[in-house]
């Protein structure tokens, strides 16, 4: 799993952008020792007490966590085994970013192999002064990320970091270039500020990388600003700190969660203040957002009572306006109570990894040589899977074209390959058949369909057992019965919503195909 994927997935099930240090530093910790009656321990034995104190009071409640390794190095050999204590205690789910800002070539390769392979790391912060090949040999490592400083709050840098003129500061033209170097996967932007100006600035340069901030808030109303500042348009792409002072007080849990908790609530108005202004997208069931005990917690659960693992983003989903509920005229004229349109994932990566995880979570007990999407609204999808399961792209075409090659397939293939067919939506299952008999016809073999969304139906006349009848077996993520569970659940749908989107009407969803297809 990669740096990306694992970093979405710790906000999701934490529901936090909270980032904290794990730093043994001398001054901070005289204090806490004293407190806890360890003042005559030696500071090895403090600081490892404190270590896990912390990490035990904030896991529920950060997404990330990045202890700087010059603290370590300067107690040692005996430093350096503290680190990987630091590595045995952060929860494996939770990535662990080792801020260096390193920026020697010569010792590159061997720290990226300490950090990466030894260590086992999942990120590591740079120095971008010395170009792309600092980058280089950390990139080498494709599950693994690179953070890139491109601001330092040092007010001693302005100078530099400013230079020549604020039309064109130094810092920005880093973070034009450093994107150059590696995709938003594994490439991640640290800013160091308490300017919101400074914050936005980066955002616009950079909209879909993950922004670290690392310098600290003061007022309650900068909190606001940076968020504003700095979240993406899905309300996230931005980590922000646990302020070091809050690491050595007695409650850490309490304020952490407290903190985690502020920044939740103005994530929740900034998602309705942009709902609101794009109510013209659909007009009808937009509910206003619940708290976040209701919203996330007690979402909706799976079929053994738990908490939905899917939660979280189906109702991202809802929010950014991938999933329409209301009367929808399609291209057929039949009229639906739900619109899918998932091609804005494609502009929200952050979004569209989560969106490829779950449909990786299907597709990883299947045995297939290649991967093959349905024209033309599945293609971004099954392109973003190929890349990462590693496994061949090919398509049907939707027409072959009267010059060329005229190609049935695009892609390489050899006779007898075994072919999984991936799709957005599954509605009457005949774009599906009408993909797996060209691919057949060519010599393919398909036995497995994986969709995003099942439309559901009838048990016996649905798509899934229309499939089932031609000798395809159909993987859904998810289904409308589980959507609509979770968006009542977290009150986006009221009762009368949701009893409605149970009622499946196969009169008026009769004949229809491709919801996602062409309006």
């Amino acid at each position: 799993m990669g740096f990306f994927v694992r970093l979405t997935d710790a906000i999701a099930a934490r529901q936090s952008l909270l980032v904290t240090g794990l730093d043994p530093n001398p001054e901070m910790l005289q204090a806490w020792a004293h407190r806890r009656g360890m003042g005559g321990r030696s500071f090895l034995s403090q600081a490892r007490h404190w270590i896990k104190a912390v990490v035990e009071a904030t896991a529920d409640h950060v997404c990330a966590y990045k202890p700087s390794l010059g603290f370590y190095q300067a107690l040692g050999p005996v430093g350096l085994e503290l680190l990987r204590e630091v590595r045995e205690l952060v929860p494996l789910d939770i990535p662990l970013i080792i801020d260096t800002k390193h920026g020697d070539l010569n010792s590159s390769s061997a720290l990226a192999h300490y950090l990466f392979r030894e260590l086992g790391a999942d990120g590591v912060t740079l120095s971008p002064l010395a170009g792309q090949d600092i980058a280089a040999p950390f990139l080498l490592y494709p599950e693994k990320a690179v953070v890139i400083t491109c601001h330092s709050s040092n007010a001693a840098a302005r100078v530099l970091q400013h230079h020549p003129d604020e039309s064109d500061p130094l810092y920005l033209r880093i973070v034009r270039e450093c994107q150059l170097w590696a995709t938003p996967d594994q490439l991640l932007l640290e800013v160091g500020t308490s300017d919101p100006a400074i914050l936005a600035r980066v955002r616009l340069e950079a909209p879909e990388r993950f922004l670290i901030l690392r310098s600290l808030w003061g007022e309650e109303d900068r909190l606001d600003a940076l968020l504003e500042a700095g979240l993406s348009p899905a309300a996230d792409g931005l980590l922000m700190p646990l302020p070091q002072n809050l690491l050595v007080e007695d409650d850490i849990a309490a304020r952490s969660a407290a903190l985690k908790e502020r920044i939740s609530e103005r994530r929740d108005r900034w998602l309705e203040a942009r709902a609101r202004d794009q109510s013209d997208v659909c007009s009808l069931w937009l509910p206003a957002r619940q708290h976040e005990s209701s919203t996330q917690e007690g979402a909706a659960t799976d079929a053994e009572g738990g908490a939905d693992p899917l939660a979280s983003l189906i109702l991202d989903l809802f929010d950014i306006g991938c999933l329409l509920f209301g009367d929808y005229v399609q291209a057929s004229g039949a009229v639906f109570n739900y619109y899918v349109d998932l091609r804005q994932i494609i502009s929200d990566p952050n979004l569209f990894h989560r969106v490829l995880h779950a449909y990786a979570g299907q597709l990883g007990e299947l045995v297939f040589d290649r991967i093959a999407g349905i024209p033309y609204g599945s293609l971004p999808t099954a392109t973003g899977l190929s890349l990462q399961l590693h496994k061949p792209l090919l398509y049907p075409r939707k027409e072959v074209k009267a010059h060329g090659a005229r190609r049935l397939i695009e892609g390489d293939f050899e006779e007898g390959d075994r072919v999984v067919v991936v799709d957005d939506i599954l509605i009457t299952g005949t774009s599906v058949l009408e993909g797996i008999a060209k691919l057949e016809s060519s010599g393919l073999e398909v036995e497995d369909v994986v969709v995003f969304i099942d439309h559901g139906g009838q048990a016996d006349t649905s798509a899934r057992q229309r499939l089932a009848r031609a000798g395809y077996r159909c993987h859904a993520v998810l289904d409308i019965a589980r959507i609509t569970a979770v968006l009542h659940a977290a009150g986006r749908l009221s009762d009368a919503q949701a009893a409605t989107l149970g009622q499946s009407p196969p009169a008026r969803a009769a004949g229809v195909e491709g919801i996602l297809a062409s309006s």
